[in-house]
């Protein structure tokens, strides 16, 4: 017998074709798949309760609920056969992902998502379970009631000497002057802010300035186009 004929032979013999399935082996599915999506859930309350950008995306945040799932099942399909395990990383090698991640920790919440739904799929529930715990923890003292200040990008249209006095207002935080437009009897500033929000009213104090036509404040995100 040749060797691809033995090859062959061993192939069509293998489990790979056998359809039956041992009840333990279903229940087994049924827990990690179950015990998958919850765990997807709580990854996306978590993001949903603890973002700080922009523009929440509940897309994006129900996605995490999905990559949780279905890497479970890649994990699953994966640790039962060989031959399956090798197809699927083919197949997978070859995919591509062009969607644009604009905040950095959504990179985060993504591979959170994908090891708890590996580590869950592995059976590996206690593994899971404590990477939950310390992810929390750590999330938690990101975000803390003495968070640290966010970036603002802050506009003012000021005329005369009320630059300086706008500028004199923000000495008490960080701040730099990303670009300044001067016009016949105005000026426009655009100055990068870092605060908390509490401290947004001072918004409100450079507009009382006389000469301050306008005060506009925007959260930064790394894509403010002046």
């Amino acid at each position: 017998m040749s060797v691809k004929a033995m090859i062959k032979k061993s192939v069509l013999e293998s489990d790979m074709y056998n359809q039956t399935i041992s009840l333990s082996t279903l229940l087994t599915i049924m827990v990690d798949m179950a015990l998958a999506l919850i765990a997807g859930l709580l990854i996306y309350a978590i993001y949903k309760k603890f973002y700080k950008g922009v523009i929440y995306s509940r897309s994006f945040a129900l996605t995490l609920v999905g990559m949780t799932v279905l890497t479970c099942m890649v994990t699953l399909a994966i640790s039962t056969n060989i031959v399956i395990s090798l197809g699927m990383v083919g197949a997978l090698s070859i995919v591509r992902y062009r969607t644009a991640i604009k905040e950095p920790l959504d990179i985060l919440y993504l591979f959170w998502a994908i090891t708890t739904g590996i580590t869950v799929g592995a059976s590996m529930y206690l593994l899971a379970a404590i990477g939950m715990f310390f992810m929390l923890i750590l999330i938690i003292a990101m975000n803390g009631k003495h968070s640290i200040a966010k970036a603002y990008i802050m506009v003012i249209h000021a005329n005369g000497d009320a630059e300086e006095k706008a500028l004199e207002k923000l000495k008490k935080f960080e701040h730099s002057v990303k670009s300044k437009t001067v016009r016949e009897g105005s000026t426009e500033l655009t100055v990068q802010v870092d605060c908390v929000e509490k401290d947004l009213k001072v918004a409100d104090e450079i507009r009382a300035i006389s000469g301050i036509d306008d005060v506009t404040m925007i959260a930064y995100n790394g894509e403010y186009h002046g």
